[in-house]
């Protein structure tokens, strides 16, 4: 008899895809497998890891759970839980709204999952268990990773801002920093499995250290990670431009498996419009940073989140935010024109911008900022690049019979196959011989191939996979480092 399958749906910001691998990883603990890809909800668990960020978030769940319930009717011993921010936010209302939910948890209790499910088929009843203080931090629980060579590794949860954009802070509470050496040990032991890229994650991940007092422990912590022998990568995000200090700068410039990539949400380049945010800096500021990073690393890829539509935003304000991008020349820029958050300020703040109004002005800073990306790619022609590679960033790779990798800087690279193997974690050295503005291309042949442990990992466990007997049915995992940015929800999640 094979075992229950699981299923795991996720919304939201990176936080959020951390906290799915543990919840999945939770669940094999315990005994379940993960359902084939596309199962669709039919699994014997379908949890949904929720974000409370949009303004839609609460119907695109209940939409969700209204398609499962004739399902759930029809499979017997079928459970659902939801957990996440929108569960922390509304914990008394997902039950009523959906009474064929078997168990609601929040942010700070996803290690208790299993035994609520166990909970709820015992006593027959919904189990709503909404801690309100953290129990444990998610890097310390069991975890399914998604990917064979690139972990996420969590250093701090929590955030001490209060923009006004933002409910994230009051659902995942103050900001709570973790130990170094925890995390350095965690980091060791993820390389021992393969594993050669790794993001530290943190909801403002370079704010790490007030905690524990020292202003200076994130740049400490990213020189420690450049000793970790078999480390090659290290990534972070996001971090917030109050917190920016040149000592990060240094660290990051000094620590050769630092990469030269850098995700700075700026949000707008309206200085009334930031103090209405609540954000803690100004345009000058900010581009004071940027500046500071190129002279320290002149080929680093500088990525933002920008909002559209802010309440209050004028004309002015607008330009103003234009400006900035064209000082700045982001390599990308993920833009949202704005939709209020329930429960934060900015929802109820007088100067709400017409629809019309935001879309118009998202569309001339999308078309701006689409000039900047391509004309910043094509800098990059004729330069010799390492490339990570990856698997199923490339949704064309099979008809062009290319495969994909990414540069130091995260920049996607199509690269020409070679007639050697190469996989997934594996390093490949290509010349850039054509720009998008959201890729690159390597149409040449491959220079070099350099198998790596982290190419052995990713076999080992693709084989272990398909090895498993036919009744237990496993999907073949995703494989592909984190995704670096928070393109689902970006600004709202207060990752920034």
């Amino acid at each position: 008899m094979s075992a229950k399958t699981y299923e795991v749906r996720t919304y939201g910001c990176q936080m959020n895809v951390h906290d799915s691998e543990r919840l999945s990883g939770l669940l094999e603990d315990a005994g379940y497998e993960r359902a084939p890809e596309g199962a669709d909800g039919d699994a014997d668990v379908v949890v949904f890891n929720t974000c409370a960020v949009r303004e839609n978030a609460d119907n695109r769940l209940y939409g969700n759970l209204g398609r499962l319930a004739p399902m759930k009717t029809k499979r017997p011993g079928m459970q659902i839980a939801v957990g996440g921010c929108l569960a922390q936010k509304d914990r008394d209302t997902i039950v009523k709204r959906a009474p064929w939910v078997d168990v609601v948890f929040g942010t700070h209790n996803i290690g208790k999952l299993p035994v609520l499910l166990e909970r709820a088929r015992v006593q027959e009843e919904a189990q709503v268990e909404i801690a309100e203080s953290l129990e444990a931090f998610p890097s310390t629980l069991p975890t399914r990773r998604e990917s064979a060579y690139a972990a996420w590794v969590s250093i701090s949860v929590g955030c001490n801002n209060t923009c006004t954009f933002c409910i994230v802070p009051a659902l995942r509470g103050k900001e709570k920093d973790r130990r170094t050496g925890d995390i350095l040990a965690e980091i060791e032991a993820l390389v021992g499995e393969g594993v050669s890229e790794i993001t530290l994650l943190g909801q403002n991940v370079n704010a790490y250290g007030s905690d524990i007092g020292d202003r200076e422990a994130f740049s400490k912590l990213l020189r420690a990670c450049g000793k970790i022998e078999g480390l090659e990568r290290v990534r972070f995000t996001s971090p917030h431009p109050r917190d920016f200090t040149d000592d990060v700068i240094a660290a990051m410039a000094e620590t050769p498996n630092v990469m030269p990539q850098l995700h700075m949400p700026m949000q707008s380049g309206s200085d009334p419009i930031l103090k209405a945010m609540r954000r803690s800096y100004r345009q000058d500021r900010f581009l004071g940073i940027i500046e500071k990073v190129r002279a320290a690393m002149p080929d680093a890829a500088i990525s933002t989140d920008i909002i559209v539509g802010f309440p209050g935003e004028t004309e002015e304000d607008f330009e103003q935010t234009m400006h900035a991008v064209r000082e700045a020349r982001f390599a990308n820029a993920f833009t949202f024109q704005y939709s209020k958050r329930p429960g934060t300020p900015a929802a109820t703040m007088e100067g709400q911008i017409p629809k019309e109004v935001v879309q118009s002005r998202y569309e001339r800073l999308v078309a701006v900022q689409e000039e900047i990306s391509w004309e910043e790619n094509k800098k990059q022609v004729g330069r010799t690049l390492d490339l990570m590679v990856a698997e199923g960033e490339g949704r064309k790779d099979g008809a062009t019979h290319r495969l994909s990798g990414r540069a130091p800087d995260n920049r996607l690279v199509h690269f020409t196959k070679p007639d050697t193997e190469v996989r997934p974690g594996d390093v490949v050295t290509v010349e850039i011989t054509y720009a998008a503005p959201h890729h690159l291309l390597a149409e040449g042949a491959v220079l070099n191939v350099r198998p790596t442990r982290a190419g052995d990992a990713w076999e080992k466990r693709n084989t272990e996979a398909a090895a498993k007997p036919a009744g237990v049915m496993l999907g073949l995992p995703k494989v592909g480092a984190p995704a670096p940015l928070p393109a689902a929800t970006g600004s709202g999640c207060g990752c920034d």
